[in-house]
């Protein structure tokens, strides 16, 4: 254990001779250097060797200092900011980036390492489709400040940085390439669409009547956003003036039931199986499908929970997400950001099974389920079938490219519907919007 410290610098210093380059005029005069130092010896001349053996020692003099120093430490060091805005970040869409490099005191050392200072940023390629970073570059006395757009390519958590900073020493002889800074974590939500969700409203004033919830007074109101399909009458004008957005009345004591969004992580590849092919875009098609369904139904005012399968699942009963602050979608979406596959099909059955068995058992009374799932074995369909009761449960089950699996999936579809689901098998890659239509309509 010991000796790890003593590795991990000498590691460290392999990266920093490997990273330091001769430029033209240190290579022109180390080679210089050189043939004079072997022309002298020839000819027997001191003075020439002499000069050859000087130009070679200051150069090698370059790239030791070159070698040894670093940009962070020392009375010159410098130091590095970067923000990311929005982070996290939304697939698909544009986030500004904006660095900073600067001295970490003012002193002439460190204006003078910033004056030749050539940077250069490192991304992970699922942060920008493009082949490099286009950047617009502000150079100042005491810093320099870069800034730059992302458009990430996938969902998940991504680095950028750390910064590679390229210097030259005084007599431009020798260049360095070293890291600075440490790197930021950049966190990718699925791409969302808004769905119209009029039905599962009209849905929960009904199961109010027939359950004969007591009719609220104007003291039971509480404030939300304005949802496509409400009650123009119920529009709070105060509250939209002062807000500057539409927002409506709702009675806290009649809310709209709760609902579960379950995900079968199933329909993700596992990072050591598949990278990438119609594997990885059918899995993150399934996450924003979900992430579809649960934002827009938080928005219409339900409270929500994202639900993945897992082999171990702990449900709070109480962990439904609700959105009074308009804080609500974000927690669905952070929600998203770390998911990945199961390893196989046996672990996928398995944990649809724990998930479905944890969901019985730990319900809340009305509460409605809505699940996007692909092919389950015998026990996995089952369990999963076992949810439906006196509420609304939907799925939507995701039908596979290949052929070997489509038995499963009909298999899956005839189960849930047997049980009393409302089902509706669907391609990957349909528009959310219309596979969302399909399994409304299909449910009235």
């Amino acid at each position: 254990m010991r000796a790890l410290p003593g590795l991990t610098r000498l590691r460290g210093l392999r990266r920093r001779l490997a990273r330091a380059r001769l430029t033209r005029r240190g290579a022109a005069l180390l080679v210089a250097g050189a043939v004079l130092v072997a022309t002298g010896v020839t000819l027997g001349l001191p003075d020439v060797v002499g000069l050859g053996a000087a130009g070679v020692l200051v150069v090698g003099a370059a790239w030791a200092w070159m070698v040894l120093r670093r940009v962070d430490r020392g009375r010159g060091a410098l130091r590095v900011s970067r923000r990311v805005q929005p982070n996290p970040a939304t697939r698909g869409q544009v986030t500004s980036a904006r660095l900073t490099v600067e001295a970490a005191r003012r002193t002439a050392a460190g204006a003078s390492m910033l004056a030749r200072l050539r940077i250069s940023e490192q991304a992970a390629h699922e942060l920008s489709d493009q082949g490099s970073l286009r950047a617009q570059v502000t150079t100042r006395e005491d810093h320099v400040a870069v800034r730059y757009a992302l458009r990430p390519l996938r969902r998940g958590r991504w680095p950028l940085g750390p910064l590679l900073v390229t210097r030259v020493d005084a007599f431009g002889l020798v260049s360095a390439t070293q890291e600075l800074g440490e790197p930021t974590s950049v966190a990718v939500w699925p791409r969302t669409v808004s769905l119209p969700v009029r039905g599962t409203r009209a849905f929960g004033e009904q199961e109010r009547s027939t359950t004969g919830a007591r009719l609220s007074s104007s003291d039971d109101s509480v404030l939300r956003d304005y949802v496509t399909g409400d009650d123009p009458r119920r529009v709070h004008w105060a509250s939209a003036a002062r807000h500057g957005q539409l927002m409506v009345r709702a009675d806290e004591s009649a809310s709209l039931p709760p609902v579960t969004v379950l995900l079968d992580r199933g329909l993700l590849p596992h990072p050591d199986v598949a990278r990438g092919g119609h594997a990885l875009a059918d899995g993150e098609w399934a996450v924003e499908t979900a992430a579809s369904v649960g934002v827009s139904l938080l928005q219409a005012g339900h409270p929500v929970r994202l639900v993945p399968t897992s082999l171990a699942p702990v449900i709070d009963t109480s962990g439904y997400t609700t959105n009074r602050a308009g804080e609500g979608p974000a927690d669905v979406l952070d929600a998203t950001v770390d998911l990945r596959g199961h390893h196989g099909l046996s672990e996928t059955d398995r944990a649809a099974a724990a998930t479905a068995e944890a969901l019985r058992t730990g319900r809340r009374p009305g509460e409605i389920t809505v699940a996007v799932l692909g092919p389950l074995g015998a026990v996995a369909r089952h369990t999963v079938g076992s949810l439906a009761g006196d509420m609304l449960h939907w799925a939507l089950v995701v039908l596979p490219r290949s052929s070997a699996h489509q038995a499963e999936a009909h298999d899956t579809v005839t189960a849930l519907r047997a049980t009393g689901w409302h089902v509706e098998p669907v391609e990957a890659g349909t528009p959310v919007e219309r596979a969302w239509t399909r399994l409304v309509e299909g449910a009235r």
